[in-house]
């Protein structure tokens, strides 16, 4: 094998940077950041035993990614029971995620990614001994793809999207983009955008395999508090701000206050992305003319409740089947936006800002369908919500087609699982 000084030089310095990892690590415990009960696994020290036979590690960051990856993997489990499928994620939030929607008999076992140090990384590997490895996206971990490389052991790049500004941003290292690139034996880009992006940066075996998300199935709800939300929210008036950041609640009550004029009974539902932000979240929004209620306080909304502040985990299926307009966050900040498609395969009509560059293709593409609306900042956004609350007929118009687009073709499910049980070692 050819001398690998990046690697070299990676693994030194990872010895160096430890300890300051180590007490990073600890802090985002007392942060709730990081499981307290699992951090071992953090630095490569399994929560499990590793069952006999193939196993197949994919790794998906955080929510999204995880999101995305899991109808993989449950496509392949019921193409190959024989096969177990480790699911790594970064976040508590995925961790929780991923429990909810697997459990015994999925054939999928969930551990947090091992930071990417030398002495957590060999630990890993040591332990799961993967046959094949699913590198979801651009989560691209150096030290993880040069040890997987120097191991032999198989990657596949899955679901890989590259924005144009991430490109630029790797044009400027093309001999370290490449270094990384040729970790993966193929690629399946998420659009043929992304695809010529990353041979840009000199991957070779890139397939235009479509996006994995909208082959996913809608987000799960339980039926019974649909209904029993149904009937407490009633026909009042509503739209839900989705998966939003700092800086963009202040925006979202701006448009909230202007809507009030016209709609004096309107409920603003507001979904943050990290949901341990909703206490927050109450006492920054407070103000003489707001009355604020948080769910994850137990508290439900009266009448006379303005802003309602949807903290808690996997009920984001709940709220969009009880909006009918929905604005993505992460939109209104240079966040990226988050998954339009979400939304769109609940039959919501769908808005986002400027700020979609995560997802620049599938909102253009939205867009083009006429199956959502672009806003730029509060008074847009107040706007469009009125005209959509106003006008029924044109925001079910729209919310169709959106729900025609994310639909999407599920082809992608059988065209990667085909890929991947093929390129499984014997």
């Amino acid at each position: 094998m050819r001398f690998d000084w990046r690697r070299l030089i990676w693994r030194g310095t990872g010895h160096l940077l430890g300890p300051l990892v180590r007490l990073w690590l600890r802090r985002r415990v007392t942060q709730g950041k990081e499981s307290a009960a699992r951090l071992g696994e953090r630095f490569g020290r399994a929560g499990r035993l590793r069952p006999p036979g193939a196993l197949i590690w994919a790794h998906g960051a955080s929510v999204g990614e995880a999101q995305a990856l899991l109808p993989l993997l449950q496509h392949l489990h019921a193409l190959r029971p024989d096969l177990t499928l480790l699911l790594t994620t970064g976040t508590v939030t995925s961790a929780a995620l991923v429990e909810q929607r697997t459990g015994t008999g999925s054939g999928i076992l969930h551990q947090f990614v091992p930071v990417d140090l030398p002495g957590a990384v060999d630990g890993f590997l040591d332990h799961w001994r993967p046959d094949l490895v699913l590198w979801s996206e651009s989560d691209f971990w150096p030290g993880i793809l040069s040890e997987l490389r120097r191991r032999s052991i198989p990657a596949l790049l899955v679901n890989a999207r590259l924005s144009e500004r991430s490109c630029a941003r790797w044009q400027g290292a093309p001999d370290t983009a490449r270094w990384l690139i040729d970790s993966f034996a193929a690629i399946y880009a998420q659009t043929a955008g992304d695809a010529e992006r990353l041979r840009r940066l000199g991957a070779q075996q890139v397939i235009e395999a479509g996006n994995l998300k909208q082959a996913a199935p809608p987000l799960p709800a339980d039926q019974q508090a649909v209904a029993e939300w149904g009937q407490r929210l009633g026909s009042r008036p509503r739209w839900l701000a989705a998966s939003t950041h700092d800086g963009e609640e202040a925006q979202i009550v701006a448009a909230h206050r202007l809507l009030k004029t016209r709609f004096p009974d309107l409920l603003t539902l507001i979904a943050p992305r990290h949901p341990e932000r909703g206490t927050d979240l109450c006492q920054a929004l407070a103000a003489p003319d707001l009355r604020i209620a948080l769910r994850s306080r137990g508290d439900v909304p009266a009448a006379e409740t303005d802003l309602y502040i949807v903290n808690t985990l996997g009920e984001l299926g709940l709220w969009y089947r009880l909006s009918s307009i929905v604005m993505m966050g992460g939109s209104l900040v240079p966040v990226g936006g988050h998954n339009p498609l979400e939304p769109a395969r609940l039959g919501c009509a769908v808005l986002f800002g400027p700020q979609m560059f995560n997802f620049a293709e599938a909102a253009a593409s939205l867009l083009a369908a006429g199956g959502a609306l672009p806003v730029r900042d509060a008074e847009t956004l107040a706007s469009a919500v009125t005209e959509l609350l106003q006008q029924p007929d044109r925001r079910h118009a729209i919310a169709m087609a959106a729900k025609d687009y994310a639909d999407g073709d599920s082809a992608i499910l059988e065209t990667l699982s085909a890929a991947i049980l093929e390129r499984l070692p014997a």
